[in-house]
């Protein structure tokens, strides 16, 4: 039996991953988890996301939601959805401004393209600085490789 991998796309902008997975699943049963910020640790890739802390039981335009976070220390983010398209995308952000986005994709027959996208390409300089000085874009990838393979798990057992 072959593992389960998630395509790791290349992308024209600096500062900026994707990655795309399909998954055996109706979108609306996908974009359920990906609204849910209390389930978004349960398919986190990077290990980051300890816990959801505030904020809406389902996401939506606008919504604010904190999460508690783990790299190299523990913290705090609170995030606000920026884009929201019931079962076909959602986007978030926080105080660095970088974006967070799945987009859902229905291809029939109860399977979905799920692409993640990490979006840090006009980002301020202090949010530039961070990228690279924690090493995020080149993590990010595998993580969101991870994070695609981990929410196909679940949406699919």
């Amino acid at each position: 039996m072959s593992k389960v991998r998630a395509e790791i796309l290349d992308v024209d902008y600096p500062n900026t991953a994707a990655a795309r997975i399909v998954i055996n699943a109706p979108a609306s049963k996908i974009f359920e988890l990906l609204a849910n910020p209390r389930a978004h640790a349960s398919f986190d890739g990077s290990g980051s996301i300890k816990k959801s802390i505030s904020g809406p039981v389902r996401l939506h335009q606008g919504a604010k939601f904190g999460m508690a976070m783990n790299i190299k220390v523990p913290y705090r983010i609170t995030n606000t959805v920026v884009a929201f398209e019931e079962n076909k995308k959602i986007t978030w952000c926080h105080l660095m401004k970088w974006t967070w986005s799945y987009e859902l994709h229905d291809l029939g027959n109860s399977t979905t393209q799920v692409t993640e996208i990490f979006d840090g390409h006009s980002i301020p300089a202090f949010s530039r600085w961070w990228l690279k000085k924690t090493g995020a874009v080149v993590r990010n990838p595998k993580s969101m490789a991870k994070s695609l393979v981990q929410l196909k798990a679940l949406c699919e057992g």
